[in-house]
C-alpha cells in the first residue's frame, strides 16, 4: 500500500504542447480540468490545464486514490456475518470488517435484496443516495444503482437537495421552477455594463464556486467580478465572515447577527414604504399580495412596525445604515444576491422570500443589472454560463415505487418509521425501511446531527454501500463494495450548465479490487435473473459509443462536428458558444407579463401566496414573515451556548470528497479542520491561535484547531464542512476528534412546506482543549478480521 508521503502534487500551468505525450492526460472533474501525468502506471503529477483562467486547487487532492484510507477489496461486517440481518444489536460504526470475494459480497447482496422485496415490499428499500460523485455524464453511481433497483422491483428515493431545498420548494409558489433561475441567471457582464449596486446577502464566496454540477470548463466568476468592481459597481457584503466576498471588490463590510437577514431585508422595505420609494406601478402589473405584505411590514398585523430601528435590534446592524442603504438602493441599478446558505437555517424560505419581495418593490426585476438572483457562488456556472444543448445521460427506469422522503428527513425516517409528517401542503408516511443502499455520497458529511444518524443507521437490516474510501458511511455499512475513482475509468464531462465538454480517459489502473459501478450492477443483473433491464446487453464502453454519437449528432445541430470518441479522449477539452451570454433573469417578464407568464397560479410575483397560505402551517405563513430562529443570539440556548456556529464550503475539497488529499490537509491545524474564532472571544476563553480546541453543545463535542481572525464577527465561529467524521466512541459525548461540524448542527427542518436541512441554526461554546490530544484515525482503515467461512 502506497504511504501518503510518497506522492505530492502540484499545481502548474502546463502546455497543452504536453499532450503529445502519452503520459499526460486532459481530466476532469466538478472542480474544473486538469493535466494529469502519469509515470509506470501511477499518477505522479496534476497540472492545471492552461486554459482554466482560475484553476481549482483540489485537483491536488487526488494523491489519495493511493492513501491508507482507500478500499481495496469488498467487506463485510463482523456482526452481521455472525449472527444475521436480522439480529437488533448491531454495532455499526464501531465492528470490525471481514474482507471476502467478489463473489461471496454479490451473491449475499442479490441473496439480500431479494430476501428484504420478498418479505417487506420494495418501499422496504431506501436508495435515496444524496451526493455528488463523480462529474462523467456514464458513470452517475446514483443513477446507476436507482436503474438497477428500479429494474429489480423498485425503492423509496428522496427528494431534493441539501444546498437549497427550501428555494426547491418554495420559489415554484413565488416566481416559478427553482432550476430554471439558476439556469437564466443575470450574467455578471450585464450587472458590470448596466449595474451600479450589488447587494450581497451571505456574500459570494468564490471558494464555493470552484465546483459546478457536472463539471466546468472555466473558472471566471473571479474576473466577471472584479470587471463589475472595476466599472464601478459599489458591493455590500453582509456576511459574519469577511472573506465571503473577495478582497479585490472592495465591498463595505456589514456583520449581521447570523440568521438576521430577513429582518434587515424587512427594515430596507418598511424604509421603501414609510419614504415612498418603492415601485407602485411594477408592483401593480407585475405582482399579487403586495397589500398584505404592507400590512404586515407596517405593523398593521402585528403591532410591531418592521422599521430599521426593529431591524437593528434583530441584527446588530445600524438603523441609520440600513435607512441610507434603502435609499441608495432604491436610486441606483440595484442587484440583490442571497447566498444558498441562508435557506440552510430555521424557516429558510424566510429570507428567500424576502429577497424577492424586496427586489419587486425595487421594481428592477427583469432590467438588466437590477433584480435578483439565489445561489450566486454556489456553482462556478450560474451567471457565467449555460449549456447550448441538452446533454446525453443514462435512463434511471421506472421506478414502481411513487413514494419517497424529503432528501434531509432520512434520520427521521429511519427512527419514526410509519410516522407522519407535513410537506409542500401534503401529509405524508415515512416507510418501514429494512435495507439502505447508498452510492456516491456521504450522509455523514451531509447530514445533521451526526450522532443521531448514528443512532439512526442502527435500525435497517442491512446497510449496503458502494465507496472508494473507508469514510464513516462505508464503516456504517454490513456489506461494503470498493469502486473506482473517476481516474479509474473513461467517461467525458459536460456540466449541466456549461459549454465546455472535456476528455475523461482512464488514467491509472482500478486500484486494489476496485470496480467500475456500472460492472458491479452487471453482474447483479445476472444474479437477480432480470435479464438486460439493467444493461440492455451492453457493456461500459458500448453506452459511452452510443451516448457519444447522441452528442455528436446534438452538436451537429448547432452548426459544429465533434471528432470520434477515441480521438476526442487523446484531445483537448472543446468549447460550444455560449446560448446566453445577455441573460436577464425575467427579462421576457418583464418585457411582456401577458405574453410571458411565470409558472405560478397568477402567473405573477407571488409576495403572497393564496396556495401557500391555504397550508396553515405558522412557520412558513402566506407571504415573507420574521420567524427568529430557536437557538439565537439573546434566547434561552444562548446562555449556555453563546456562539453561533457557521459552517460553509472550504476552498480545500468538494463537500468531503478526497479529504485525505495533500491540499485538504494542507489547510488542517495538527491534522484538525480548522475553526475561525474573532479575537476578543479567543482572548476571553484564553484561546491562541493554533491551539487545539474544543466546540460542544448539547448534541455534542468536536475538536478543532484555531485560527485567530478578526475575518470572522464577534460571537461567531466558522467551522469548515466536510472533514471526514471521525467519532471516538469511547468517550461520553462520541467526541469527534477531527473538526466534523454536523457533530454540532440540530436535525430540526426549515419548515413544514420544504422539510430543509436548518444547519446554520446552531449555538455552541467552545474551549481550548487541555490533557492528551487524541490522534485522528478518520483516514486509517477500519479493523479487519480473517473468519472461516
Amino acid at each position: 500500500m502506497c504511504q501518503y508521503s510518497e506522492i505530492k502534487f502540484h499545481i502548474t500551468v502546463q502546455s497543452m504542447g504536453n499532450r503529445q505525450d502519452k503520459n499526460a492526460f486532459v481530466i476532469a472533474h466538478h472542480w474544473g480540468p486538469g493535466v494529469a501525468s502519469v509515470k509506470d502506471g501511477r499518477l505522479s503529477n496534476i497540472g492545471s490545464h492552461p486554459d482554466d483562467p482560475d484553476p481549482s486547487r483540489i485537483n491536488e487532492n487526488l494523491n489519495s486514490v493511493y492513501g491508507t484510507a482507500r478500499i481495496h477489496q469488498p467487506a463485510i461486517r463482523r456482526g452481521y456475518l455472525e449472527h444475521g440481518p436480522e439480529h437488533t444489536e448491531r454495532n455499526r460504526g464501531e465492528d470490525p470488517f471481514v474482507p471476502v470475494s467478489w463473489d461471496y459480497a454479490l451473491d449475499l447482496v442479490c441473496a439480500e435484496l431479494k430476501r428484504i422485496r420478498a418479505k417487506y415490499g420494495s418501499k422496504s428499500i431506501f436508495a435515496g443516495s444524496y451526493g455528488w460523485a463523480s462529474a462523467g455524464r456514464f458513470h452517475h453511481a446514483q443513477g446507476h444503482l436507482k436503474r438497477f433497483l428500479s429494474a429489480t422491483g423498485g425503492f423509496v428515493p428522496s427528494k431534493g437537495n441539501y444546498s437549497y431545498n427550501a428555494a426547491l420548494v418554495l420559489m415554484p409558489h413565488i416566481v416559478g421552477e427553482f432550476f430554471e433561475q439558476l439556469k437564466l441567471a443575470t450574467r455578471w457582464q450585464m450587472v458590470a455594463k448596466h449595474g451600479r449596486m450589488v447587494v450581497m446577502f451571505g456574500g459570494i464566496p468564490l471558494r464555493n464556486a470552484q465546483v459546478a454540477s457536472g463539471g466546468i470548463g472555466r473558472h471566471t466568476l473571479r474576473d466577471d467580478l472584479i470587471a463589475c468592481a472595476r466599472a464601478g459597481v459599489k458591493f455590500i457584503n453582509f456576511s459574519p465572515l469577511r472573506t465571503d466576498a473577495i478582497e479585490a471588490l472592495d465591498a463595505e463590510w456589514l456583520q449581521p447577527r447570523p440568521g438576521s437577514d430577513t429582518a434587515i431585508m424587512m427594515g430596507l422595505a418598511h424604509t421603501l414604504i414609510r419614504e415612498n420609494l418603492h415601485d407602485l406601478v411594477f408592483l401593480d402589473r407585475y405582482t399579487v399580495g403586495f397589500d398584505k405584505i404592507q400590512s404586515y411590514l407596517m405593523g398593521e398585523v402585528d403591532d410591531v412596525a418592521k422599521d430599521a430601528d426593529w431591524a437593528e435590534a434583530q441584527s446588530g446592524i445600524s438603523a441609520d445604515r440600513i435607512r441610507q442603504l434603502a435609499r441608495d438602493m432604491a436610486s441606483q441599478r440595484t442587484m440583490i444576491c442571497t447566498a444558498a446558505g441562508l435557506q440552510r437555517t430555521e424557516y429558510g424560505e424566510q429570507p428567500l422570500w424576502m429577497t424577492v419581495t424586496l427586489a419587486a418593490m425595487l421594481g428592477q426585476i427583469g432590467i438588466a443589472g437590477g433584480g435578483f438572483g439565489i445561489a450566486y457562488g454556489s456553482d462556478s456556472a450560474i451567471g457565467t454560463s449555460d449549456r447550448p444543448a441538452r446533454w446525453p445521460f443514462v435512463s434511471q427506469g421506472e421506478n414502481p415505487v411513487k413514494d419517497y422522503i424529503p432528501v434531509a428527513t432520512i434520520a427521521d425516517m429511519l427512527l419514526n418509521p410509519g410516522g407522519t409528517y407535513e410537506y409542500n401542503g401534503e401529509t405524508r408516511t415515512y416507510p418501514d425501511t429494512r435495507m439502505v443502499w447508498w452510492a456516491g455520497g456521504n450522509p455523514f458529511h451531509a447530514h445533521q446531527d451526526l450522532n443521531r444518524l448514528h443512532q439512526a443507521f442502527q435500525t435497517p437490516e442491512t446497510v449496503i454501500v458502494n465507496e472508494i474510501n473507508w469514510t464513516a458511511t462505508a464503516r456504517h455499512a454490513d456489506i461494503v463494495l470498493p469502486s473506482t475513482s473517476p481516474l479509474e475509468r473513461t467517461d467525458f464531462v459536460a456540466g449541466s450548465r456549461d459549454r465546455v465538454i472535456i476528455p475523461m480517459p482512464q488514467v491509472i489502473p482500478p486500484i486494489g479490487e476496485a470496480r467500475d459501478e456500472y460492472d458491479i450492477y452487471v453482474e447483479l443483473e445476472k444474479r437477480y435473473d432480470i435479464g438486460t433491464k439493467f444493461s440492455e446487453g451492453k457493456s461500459s464502453a458500448e453506452w459511452l459509443d452510443e451516448m457519444w454519437e447522441e452528442m455528436r449528432e446534438t452538436v451537429s445541430t448547432l452548426g459544429r462536428s465533434l471528432p470520434d470518441f477515441e480521438t476526442f479522449l487523446e484531445g483537448d477539452m472543446i468549447t460550444l458558444d455560449d446560448p446566453t451570454p445577455n441573460a436577464v433573469l425575467y427579462s421576457d417578464f418583464r418585457q411582456n407579463p401577458e405574453k410571458n407568464p411565470l409558472e405560478t397560479p397568477s402567473g405573477k410575483i407571488e409576495l403572497f401566496s393564496d396556495v401557500i397560505s391555504g397550508f396553515g402551517y405558522d412557520d412558513c405563513p402566506g407571504h415573507a414573515t420574521w420567524l427568529p430562529p430557536r437557538e439565537w443570539l439573546g434566547g434561552e440556548v444562548a446562555k449556555d451556548f453563546p456562539l453561533h456556529l457557521v459552517s460553509g464550503q472550504p476552498e480545500t475539497r468538494l463537500h468531503s470528497q478526497f479529504d485525505e488529499g495533500a491540499f485538504s490537509r494542507s489547510r488542517k491545524i495538527k491534522g484538525r479542520e480548522p475553526v475561525l474564532i474573532n479575537p476578543k472571544d479567543a482572548a476571553a476563553r484564553g484561546i491562541s491561535d493554533g491551539d487545539i480546541v474544543c466546540l460542544f453543545n448539547d448534541r455534542g463535542e468536536v475538536l478543532a484547531g484555531a485560527i485567530i481572525t478578526e475575518d470572522i464577527m464577534e460571537n461567531v465561529v466558522f467551522l469548515w464542512t466536510g472533514a471526514w467524521h471521525d467519532p471516538d466512541y469511547e468517550h461520553f459525548k462520541q467526541r469527534d476528534r477531527h473538526g466534523n461540524p454536523n457533530v454540532l448542527t440540530h436535525d430540526r427542518r426549515t419548515s413544514r412546506l420544504s422539510q430543509g436541512p436548518a444547519a446554520h441554526s446552531a449555538l455552541v461554546e467552545v474551549r481550548k482543549h487541555t490533557g492528551p490530544v487524541p490522534d485522528v484515525r478518520a483516514f486509517d482503515p477500519p479493523p479487519f478480521v480473517d473468519v472461516s467461512r
